[in-house]
């Protein structure tokens, strides 16, 4: 790819399609052949399907435009959903799976991040909870959510618990029966449920947490009203109400009591997913930007030749930098065989997020008007960076709020018996 050129200042920006500056200035020397593979196929495939349609998704309100069946039904036929599992449940059955959906997350968040939402909790949280199952669950459950045949969703949030989910702060609770569990309680921000085949719920069994896969056409689950947000509109989210839901024995996921585990195991996966979503959109801000400050003048000269855009674009692009390669060594360590891959998942989530909620502010700086419209009443052109701005700010509070990140990073640094 060649440097950026000036181009003329009328150009039609709803068409315009910026260089991909991280082909010619990032060196990926940690991704292995095959994922490297993955990162052009998935390219190519949301460039397609995801690009045409992200400004309606993006645009979309929630309880109108609903879940974006479209693009789902787009990844499951291009084998998006397969990318992360084993061949005996349908998946590519790839060596690096980890880092393979990694980059997948960061090329789908380029175009959508709501889209890269729906792929985290289809196949990194419902589905890496799943595959922790019997192999009459995987069939059962995770073949369909491979094949994207149903929806999966995955629900550890409350109104009040989230990034603490200690058995004294979840109140969901299942009760043993003569035959499976009684599940009362309600969960919040959940992800696809109003779309979801199953919620994979955690929630208390005695004084210990344990999950359980739960119908959502079972008698009892109520899905409300989904939420409307500042961001991310294609990501559905509405509460899910268990009221007197009961279910069988062979309902529970993993052992009783294994809950937390499996819950923090599967969030860590998460942030990793959520540190790419961050890359992925810093990298679509920061080359709108540099795209536009090549094109713009004013004073005399192209906005990139200023001595200040200059230096902060250095500053991101060597920030961007590092963020892809902390969630890549994370998700390495995380094929190795670590389950809990520290510090280096903390790390990636927090400057992943940080960086696409900072990139996203300078664009709409260097855009200026145009970076705080959503479309021109002119001619209802898109606004070209309004969007990232919106959609950024989720990555750094949830699956594990960046203040949460810096707690597991101090521990590292200091040890449990000082910071608690």
């Amino acid at each position: 790819m060649t440097t950026i050129h000036a181009v003329e200042a009328d150009t039609d920006l709803d068409t315009f399609d910026p260089p991909r500056i991280a082909d010619r200035l990032y060196h990926d020397l940690l991704s292995p052949p095959e994922t490297a593979q993955v990162r052009r196929r998935v390219r190519r495939i949301a460039a397609d399907t995801i690009a045409p349609i992200a400004s309606r998704i993006a645009r979309g309100d929630e309880r109108i435009d609903g879940f974006p069946r479209d693009a789902f039904d787009s990844l499951a036929s291009a084998g998006v959903f397969r990318i992360p599992f084993s061949g005996d449940v349908g998946g590519d059955d790839l060596t690096h799976r980890a880092t393979a959906t990694a980059v997948a997350v960061e090329e789908l968040a380029y175009y959508s991040n709501s889209v890269a939402a729906i792929f985290d909790v289809h196949c990194i949280l419902a589905g890496n909870a799943l595959n922790q199952g019997t192999d009459a669950q995987r069939r059962r459950w995770l073949a369909p959510v491979v094949a994207g045949e149903i929806v999966g969703s995955f629900a550890t949030s409350e109104p009040g618990a989230s990034s603490d989910l200690s058995p004294i702060a979840v109140t969901t609770e299942a009760t043993p029966t003569d035959t499976g569990w009684v599940l009362n309680g309600r969960k919040r921000w959940i992800t696809n449920s109003a779309v979801a085949a199953f919620v994979v719920v955690l929630a208390r069994t005695g004084s210990r947490l344990s999950t359980f896969i739960v119908p959502t056409d079972t008698p009892g689950v109520t899905i409300g009203t989904p939420d409307r947000k500042l961001g991310n509109k294609g990501q559905i989210t509405a509460d899910v109400i268990l009221d007197q839901v009961q279910v069988d024995s062979d309902a529970m996921l993993g052992e009783e009591g294994g809950g937390l585990k499996i819950a923090l195991q599967t969030l860590t996966y998460g942030r990793i997913g959520i540190a790419a979503a961050g890359v992925g959109m810093a990298q679509a801000a920061f080359d709108h930007t540099a795209a536009h400050l090549a094109r713009r003048h004013a004073f005399g000269g192209p906005l990139a030749g200023k001595q200040h855009w200059q230096f902060l674009m250095a500053d991101r692009a060597t920030a961007i930098e590092s963020a892809r390669d902390l969630y890549l060594k994370a998700a390495l360590r995380l094929d190795s065989g670590v389950a809990f891959p520290e510090p280096e998942a903390a790390m990636a989530k927090l400057r992943g997020t940080e960086i696409s909620v900072e990139m996203a502010r300078d664009a709409v700086q260097a855009f200026g008007g145009l970076g705080f419209t959503q479309s021109l009443g002119a001619d209802d052109t898109d606004g070209p960076v309004e969007a990232f701005y919106r959609d950024s700010k989720i990555g750094e509070i949830y699956e594990g709020a960046n203040e949460v990140q810096k707690w597991v990073l101090a521990r590292q640094i200091f040890g449990r018996e000082i910071t608690g």
